[in-house]
């Protein structure tokens, strides 16, 4: 199951990125993400299902100082899912 995310809120200067890293190789999702310059935190994930909506349900509160206020889920493109490196996760430069 492949995702892209866009997390919305106090999401950035918190460690929200670095936990969501950690979070997803806990669970075994694959994927990336990035700060945008709109203060959000994008992301795109992949993995089995149980595991991909698990952290998602996790980053609803993310690392304490974070505030998530909401996040927009769609299913990845194929193109986005494509560039996942299986069994990575990465942190992008800001977009």
């Amino acid at each position: 199951m492949a995702l892209h995310l866009r997390i919305a809120g106090i999401v950035q200067g918190v460690g929200y990125r670095q936990w969501f890293k950690r979070r997803a190789e806990a669970l075994g999702v694959s994927g990336w993400m990035r700060n945008r310059s709109d203060d959000s935190v994008e992301a795109v994930i992949n993995g089995a299902a149980e595991a991909v909506e698990a952290l998602v349900r996790e980053a609803m509160n993310g690392p304490a100082g974070a505030k998530v206020d909401a996040i927009a889920r769609r299913a990845a493109t194929a193109d986005e899912a494509a560039a996942i490196s299986p069994g990575t996760v990465e942190i992008l430069p800001t977009k």
